[in-house]
C-alpha cells in the first residue's frame, strides 16, 4: 500500500475523521496517563519496536508534548530564556486564548489521525518490505506531530504576528513531503538521557542523633538516585548541628523519581546510619529555589526524633536538550551541559563578588531568663544570609553576659532576615536549640544605634542587643584605566581624609587599601589537558572579593583593581589562586599572605605562591601592585581594642604535625624560663665567683635605689638594646625560625607514609581532649613568642607604639604618686558601667599582644623570593 498517493490520503482522512471526533470527546474526559497506558497496550507497539527501537519512547514523548496545555508545556519544556513568553501568554486576550484552544484541539486531532492511519496500514502490511516501509512512514507521521507542537511554541512566543492558525496547522498535518524530508531530524530533537538539572544547596543539620561514645557524631550526607550515589558531602567532626554549606548540580532523567538523602556517622572502620529522607522531584517547581526541611527517619531505630536536614533545591531544564524547529526558518538552538554549568558558576561567582554598601554592627549584650540556661552552657548563633557568627560559650546561667560585637556585610538589594539562635550544650557535648528570634534589618533606621530586647520564640526569655546599620564606602572593583589612586585629585582627597589633623574624625575609618591584581606566571596545571582555569580570591579579614576566570591558561592576566576599607592596620591580605573545576569545588593552586604594614606603596611585586599552610613554596608567581593609606593615630587606638571576629569556618581537626610543633614551641619557652632560673640559682651557689659578686652588687644597688617608674624604664632600655643589635646585624633574622619549621615539616612528610593510621586509631576515642590540649599548647606558645617578638622589633610599628606607651608610663609614674594612679584606675572601673551601660570589657594588654605575630605566623607571612635557590623546598630537592 503506497501512502505517497494523494488519493489514499484523502480516503483515509474521510474514513478516520468521524471515528476521531467521537474518540477525541471521550479522550478529553480522562487523564493523560491513562491515555498513554491504553495506547501502549496496542498489539502494534511491540511489532513496531522490533524494527524501530525508539518508537515507543518517541511516541510517548510526542503524546506528552501535544496534549499539554500551552502554559504548562512552556513552563515544563522550553528553556528559561523564554520565560517572558510565558508571561505574555498568561496576559493575552480572550481571542488569543480561543485560538490556542483551537490549536490544541487540532493537535489532538492530528495525533489521533496518525494513530488510526498506523493501525489501518498495519492490517494490510505483510512481509519484511512493507514493515520497513511502515517504519519510514511512522517517522513522517511523528514529524508532523512534532511540527504542530513547534508551531504552538511559535505562536505563544509571538502572539501578535498574525499567523493563520488553521492554514498553518492543516499544512503541517498533511504536507507529507516536508515530513519525510525531516524524519531524521525528528529523532534528533527527542530529549537526551538527562533532561533536568537539580541544584542542591546542602545547608545544615539540626539536632542529629548521637552515634559516638563521646556523645556526638561525625555526620556526612549522601545523595542517591535509583540506588546510585551521586554526591557525598564533607565530614563535620564532633557536631550534632553541622553546617556544610555545599552546592552540587545533579543531572535528572525524569521527574517520577525520589532523591534519597541519607546521613551517616563517619567512623574509621565503617559508617553508622543516622537516618534518611527523600524528596519527590515531581513536587518541585521549575526555576524556583525552595527550602526543604527534611525530617530524618529510620524504621529500624527506636529513636523518635533523629533530627533534620535543611536543603535549598532548584530545578531547571537542561538547555542542551532542545533543538527547536520553527516553521519559518527551523533554526536549531543548542546549549551544552558545560555552558549551562558555566553560567550557573558565573552567577554564583557574581553573587559572591557582590559589593556590599553597608555594615550591620551587632552588639550581643546579655540574655534574660533563658530557658534551660541554668542547666547548660549557652552560646548564640547569628546568621545574616550566608554570613554566620558564633558567640563565646558561657557557663551555666539563666542570665548570661556576652558583651561581644559582630560586623555583618549589608546589601541594600537583599531582604535577608537576621536569624538569632540560642543553643545549649550539656556536659556530654550534646547541643540543643533553646530558642530563636528574627530581626528585619531593612525595617531598622540607619545611622543610629537601636537598642532591642528580643523575645525568644515560644519561651519567656529574651536577648538584649544593639544593632546599628551604617553606610560603607571604599569597596570597589574596576579596570586598570580607572583605578581610584591613579587619579591625582582623587588620591589627594583620600590622603587628606587620613591625615593627622583628621585623627579624631570617624575613628573607625582607619585606612584605604588598593590592590592591583596584574597577572600570574607559571601556575600549576590542574586539568588533564595540562592547563588550568585560574581565578584569584582576595581576603582582608571578613572582606572577600575575586577576579574573573581566565580559561585554559597557565599565565593569566587579570588586570583588575580592588579596593578595601581598612578596619585594622594589623590585618593580613590573603591572595589565593584557584582553578575553576565545573560544579565541583575549585582546586587550590597557591596562596600568599601579605601584612598591610609590610606593603611598599606603588611597587609592583611578584610573590611566590605557597601551599595551604603557607609554609612551603608552591609552583607559580602572582604579580601585584599594592597601595595602603592609613591614619597612624586611629590605627594605634584600634590596636588596644578587640580584634574583629571571623565568620564561622571549618572546625579545627587534630594534626600530629601541629601537635608536635606546639609541643616543641612550649618546650622552647619552658627551657628559656628554666635556664633563667638555673642562672639565678648558680649565682646563689657561687658556682662562679665573679658572676656571684656582680649579681650581689646589682641586687643591693637596685633595691636601695628602686622606684616604680624604673620598671617601664628598664623595659624601654631593653627595646633600645635589641634595636641596636638589629641595626648592627648581630642578631640573626627570622630565617632561623623558618628553617627549623621547615625541617619539622620535612620530617613529618617523611614519616607520614610509615605510620598512616596508627596514631589516629589510638587517639580517636579521646579526640576532643587531644584537640583541646593542642589548642592550649598553641595559646601558651603563641603568648610567649609574641612577647619575645615585641621586644625583637618583628613589627616596628608595634614596637614603636610599645616604646611610646612605656615612655608615657615612666613620665607619669615619675611625677604622679602611685596612690593617685591607683585611685583613678579604681574610680574608672567602678563607674564604667554607670557611664556606659553597653560598654564591652576588654584587656588592652592582651589586645595589643594579639596583633604581634607568633613564630608560626612570621613564617607564614614571610615573603619568598621568586625562584630563589635558598627556598626550603629547593634545598630539600637538591639534597635528594
Amino acid at each position: 500500500m503506497d501512502l505517497d498517493r494523494s488519493s489514499v490520503w484523502g480516503s483515509l482522512k474521510q474514513k478516520t475523521r468521524p471515528l476521531f471526533q467521537n474518540f477525541n470527546i471521550n479522550r478529553t474526559k480522562k487523564s493523560f496517563r491513562k491515555m498513554v497506558d491504553r495506547r501502549q497496550r496496542h498489539s502494534l507497539d511491540r511489532r513496531l519496536s522490533i524494527s524501530v527501537p525508539d518508537i515507543l519512547e518517541s511516541e510517548s514523548f510526542t503524546d506528552e508534548e501535544t496534549t499539554y496545555s500551552g502554559s504548562q508545556a512552556l513552563s515544563t519544556y522550553i528553556p528559561s530564556t523564554l520565560s517572558s513568553s510565558v508571561m505574555s501568554l498568561k496576559s493575552s486576550s480572550t481571542s488569543l486564548k480561543r485560538a490556542g484552544e483551537d490549536l490544541q484541539w487540532r493537535q489532538q486531532e492530528s495525533v489521533h489521525t496518525e494513530i488510526n492511519i498506523i493501525e489501518t496500514e498495519t492490517e494490510v502490511m505483510c512481509g519484511s518490505d512493507p514493515r520497513r516501509k511502515s517504519s519510514i512512514d511512522l517517522f513522517a507521521l511523528l514529524q508532523r506531530a512534532r511540527l504542530s507542537g513547534d508551531l504552538t511554541e511559535e505562536m505563544t512566543e509571538h502572539p501578535c504576528e498574525g499567523i493563520d492558525l488553521e492554514s498553518s496547522t492543516s499544512s503541517q498535518l498533511f504536507d507529507e513531503q516536508i515530513a519525510l524530508e525531516e524524519g531524521n531530524d525528528c529523532l534528533s530533537s527527542l530529549p537526551s538521557s538527562f533532561a533536568y538539572l537539580l541544584t542542591v544547596h546542602l545547608k545544615e543539620g539540626r539536632n542529629l542523633v548521637i552515634r559516638d561514645r563521646c556523645g556526638t557524631s561525625d555526620p556526612y550526607v549522601k545523595f542517591k538516585l535509583n540506588g546510585k550515589t551521586l554526591y557525598k558531602s564533607k565530614v563535620i567532626y564532633k557536631n550534632l548541628n553541622p553546617v556544610w554549606d555545599e552546592t552540587v548540580v545533579l543531572p535528572i532523567q525524569t521527574l517520577d523519581q525520589k532523591l534519597r538523602v541519607k546521613v551517616y556517622d563517619r567512623d574509621l572502620a565503617s559508617s553508622d546510619f543516622m537516618g534518611s529522607a527523600f524528596v519527590v522531584l515531581s513536587n518541585l517547581e521549575l526555576n524556583r529555589t525552595t527550602e526543604q526541611i527534611l525530617k530524618l527517619e529510620d524504621p529500624n531505630s527506636l529513636e523518635d526524633d533523629m533530627g533534620e536536614i535543611v536543603l535549598n533545591l532548584s530545578l531547571t531544564v537542561k538547555q542542551g536538550d532542545f533543538k527547536r524547529t520553527r516553521w519559518s526558518n527551523r533554526k536549531k538552538q543548542t546549549s551544552s551541559k558545560s555552558s549551562l554549568i558555566r553560567n550557573v558558576r558565573l552567577s554564583e561567582s557574581m553573587r559572591k563578588n557582590e559589593i556590599w554598601n553597608g555594615i550591620v554592627t551587632i552588639t550581643l549584650l546579655e540574655g534574660k531568663n533563658i530557658p534551660g540556661g541554668g542547666m547548660m552552657q549557652i552560646f548564640v548563633l547569628l546568621k545574616l544570609g550566608d554570613q554566620k557568627y558564633k558567640s563565646k560559650t558561657l557557663c551555666k546561667s539563666a542570665n548570661p553576659q556576652w558583651r561581644e560585637q559582630f560586623d555583618f556585610h549589608y546589601f541594600s538589594d537583599r531582604k535577608d532576615m537576621l536569624d538569632i539562635e540560642v543553643w545549649g550544650e550539656d556536659n556530654k557535648k550534646r547541643e540543643e536549640l533553646l530558642g530563636m528570634c528574627k530581626v528585619d534589618i531593612t525595617a531598622l533606621p540607619s545611622k543610629q544605634t537601636n537598642v532591642l530586647e528580643l523575645p525568644v520564640e515560644k519561651h519567656l526569655g529574651s536577648l538584649l542587643m544593639l544593632i546599628a546599620v551604617t553606610p560603607c564606602s571604599g569597596v570597589s572593583i574596576s579596570d586598570l584605566c580607572v583605578c581610584p589612586l591613579g587619579d591625582p585629585s582623587e588620591r589627594k582627597q583620600i590622603s587628606q581624609r587620613y591625615c593627622i589633623k583628621n585623627s579624631l574624625r570617624d575613628i573607625k575609618d582607619i585606612g584605604f587599601l588598593q590592590v592591583k591584581v596584574l597577572k600570574a606566571v607559571d601556575l600549576l596545571a590542574a586539568d588533564f589537558s595540562g592547563k588550568s582555569d585560574p581565578f584569584c580570591v582576595l581576603e582582608l579579614g571578613n572582606d572577600r572579593l575575586q577576579t574573573h576566570t581566565i580559561y585554559k591558561n597557565l599565565n593569566p592576566e587579570w588586570n583588575k583593581v580592588f579596593t578595601f576599607p581598612i578596619k585594622d592596620i594589623h590585618d593580613v591580605l590573603e591572595v589565593t589562586v584557584f582553578d575553576e573545576d565545573g560544579d565541583k569545588p575549585p582546586d587550590f593552586l597557591g596562596k600568599v599572605a601579605i601584612p598591610l604594614l609590610s606593603i611598599k606603596n606603588g611597587q609592583q611585586c611578584c610573590y611566590t605562591l605557597k601551599n595551604k599552610d603557607l609554609e612551603l613554596a608552591s609552583k607559580g608567581v602572582v604579580c601585584l601592585e599594592l597601595d595602603v593609606l592609613f591614619n597612624p593615630v586611629k590605627a594605634s587606638i584600634r590596636t588596644f581594642k578587640p580584634r574583629e571576629k571571623r565568620f564561622i569556618g571549618a572546625n579545627r581537626k587534630f594534626s600530629k604535625k601541629i601537635l608536635s610543633r606546639n609541643v616543641d614551641r612550649v618546650k622552647k619557652i619552658t627551657m628559656a624560663i628554666w635556664n633563667t632560673i638555673q642562672f639565678l640559682k648558680s649565682c646563689f651557689l657561687w658556682e662562679s665567683t665573679l658572676r656571684s659578686v656582680v649579681a650581689f652588687v646589682v641586687f643591693v644597688v637596685t633595691v636601695w635605689h628602686i622606684e616604680l617608674y624604673m620598671v617601664p624604664l628598664a623595659l624601654l632600655l631593653l627595646f633600645v638594646y635589641n634595636f641596636s643589635l638589629i641595626t648592627t646585624g648581630k642578631v640573626s633574622s627570622a630565617q632561623d625560625t623558618q628553617e627549623t619549621t621547615y625541617l619539622d615539616e620535612d620530617e613529618d612528610e617523611d614519616d607520614k607514609e610509615s605510620e598512616k593510621k596508627g596514631l589516629i586509631e589510638r587517639i580517636h576515642m579521646v579526640q576532643d581532649i587531644v584537640i583541646t590540649v593542642q589548642n592550649i599548647l598553641e595559646e601558651i606558645a603563641s603568648f610567649g613568642e609574641r612577647i619575645k617578638n615585641t621586644f625583637n622589633w618583628t613589627v616596628p610599628f608595634l614596637s614603636v607604639l610599645a616604646c611610646l606607651v612605656l615612655t608615657a608610663a615612666t613620665v607619669i609614674l615619675y611625677f604622679i604618686p602611685l596612690r593617685y594612679i591607683v585611685l583613678i584606675w579604681g574610680i574608672n572601673k567602678f563607674t564604667k558601667k554607670l557611664r556606659n551601660p553597653y560598654a564591652i570589657d576588654n584587656n588592652e594588654l592582651l589586645d595589643f599582644l594579639s596583633r604581634v605575630p607568633s613564630d608560626v605566623q612570621k613564617v607564614q607571612r614571610a615573603e619568598l623570593k621568586p625562584y630563589s635557590s635558598s627556598s626550603p623546598l629547593r634545598k630539600k630537592r637538591s639534597t635528594l
